[in-house]
C-alpha cells in the first residue's frame, strides 16, 4: 500500500486500519500505542456506531493484527460509556476477548485525568481515569527503560524488609546466607533505587484545552495528551525504534516519536486527520508539509 506521506522516519497511511495492518509484515514495529473510537460516543463523520460486544469484537480484530506486527508492547487507550446510570464495561469485554484469542495481557495501567462533570451519571462518581489495554504476543520480557519514565523514590527506608509467607507467618526479612560469624542472621537493609518504577497510574494533569501538548491536538475530536504518548514511547520503544499508531488522529504518538528519537507509522481512515498529522509532525521536526 502506498503511503500518504513518508519522510525522515515518519510514514502515514490513509485507509481503514485493518486493511493497512494486514498489508504490513509481521514484527515490523517495536511498539503500538493508539486509541480507537469509544463505542458510539462519536460518529467521526464516518458513521461509526458500535456498542458492547460488537465494539469489542471490532477492536479485537485490529488489536490482534497489532500484536502480529509488534515485537513488543501493544497499548490501546480505551473507555466505555455510561448511559442511564449503567457503564457498558466494553474495555473489560475487549480484554476478555483478547485473552480468548491468545493475547498475553498485562494488568492494565490507567490514564488519570480530570473527568467531565456529569461523566458518572446523576448518581455516581465523575470519571477520572481511562484504561490502557496492554498485551504482548508471547511470554517474553519487554524492551523497557523504566528509568526514563520513573521518578525519585517518594518514601525512604522504613526498616528491615519483611513479608508474609504462604502460611501467614512473617518472614524475618533476612536471607539464610546473611549470617554473622556467630551464626546470627544479619538484618537486611533496604537501599532505595535512584529512580523508582513509575507504577501503573499515569498522571498527565489536566486534559483538554491548551493542555494536550500541541495547539493542533484539539482539531481532533478526542486527542490524548502528549505526556501520555511520551510515557509509552520513552518507556517501551527503543531509541530509533518504530512505534505504530493505527488511529492517528492529530498525530500525538508521531509527535512523541519525533521528539524522542523514534520513528512512527501512522494510520487514519480520514484524510483530514492524515493531513493534520503531517502538519503537526512538520511543525515539530521542521519537515516539509506535503503529502505524497
Amino acid at each position: 500500500m502506498k503511503p500518504y506521506y513518508e519522510q525522515d522516519g515518519i510514514t502515514i497511511y490513509h485507509g481503514d486500519c485493518l486493511d493497512v495492518l494486514k498489508s504490513m509484515p509481521a514484527d515490523s514495529v517495536d511498539m503500538v500505542l493508539c486509541s480507537p473510537p469509544y463505542e458510539a460516543a462519536r460518529t467521526y463523520g464516518i458513521g461509526f456506531n458500535l456498542r458492547g460486544d460488537d465494539w469489542a469484537q471490532w477492536c479485537a480484530d485490529r488489536y490482534m493484527e497489532c500484536l502480529r506486527l509488534s515485537r513488543g508492547l501493544v497499548a490501546w487507550v480505551v473507555e466505555g460509556q455510561t448511559r442511564d446510570g449503567e457503564w457498558s464495561a466494553s474495555p473489560a469485554m475487549l480484554m476478555v476477548e483478547l485473552q480468548r484469542r491468545g493475547a498475553i495481557l498485562r494488568k492494565p495501567p490507567i490514564y488519570k485525568r480530570y473527568g467531565i462533570p456529569g461523566s458518572g451519571g446523576k448518581d455516581w462518581l465523575k470519571n477520572n481515569y481511562e484504561f490502557i489495554v496492554c498485551a504482548t504476543r508471547e511470554r517474553t520480557r519487554l524492551w523497557r527503560d523504566l528509568d526514563a519514565i520513573g521518578h525519585p523514590p517518594k518514601f525512604g527506608p522504613g526498616g528491615p524488609p519483611s513479608h508474609r509467607r504462604a502460611d501467614g507467618t512473617r518472614a524475618s526479612g533476612s536471607k539464610s546466607s546473611d549470617r554473622r560469624p556467630s551464626g546470627e542472621l544479619k538484618p537486611r537493609v533496604y537501599v532505595p533505587p535512584k529512580v523508582a518504577n513509575p507504577g501503573n497510574v499515569i498522571e498527565c494533569g489536566a486534559a483538554g484545552g491548551g493542555n494536550m501538548g500541541h495547539a493542533l491536538a484539539c482539531e481532533n475530536e478526542a486527542p490524548f495528551p502528549l505526556k501520555l504518548a511520551e510515557f509509552f514511547v520513552r518507556g517501551f520503544c527503543p531509541p530509533d525504534g518504530v512505534v505504530l499508531d493505527c488511529f492517528s488522529g492529530s498525530g500525538t504518538t508521531a509527535h512523541a516519536a519525533v521528539k524522542h528519537g523514534r520513528r512512527a507509522v501512522c494510520v487514519d481512515v480520514r484524510e483530514s486527520q492524515c493531513e493534520l498529522t503531517v502538519r503537526r509532525v512538520a511543525g515539530v521536526s521542521g519537515l516539509a508539509v506535503s503529502a505524497k
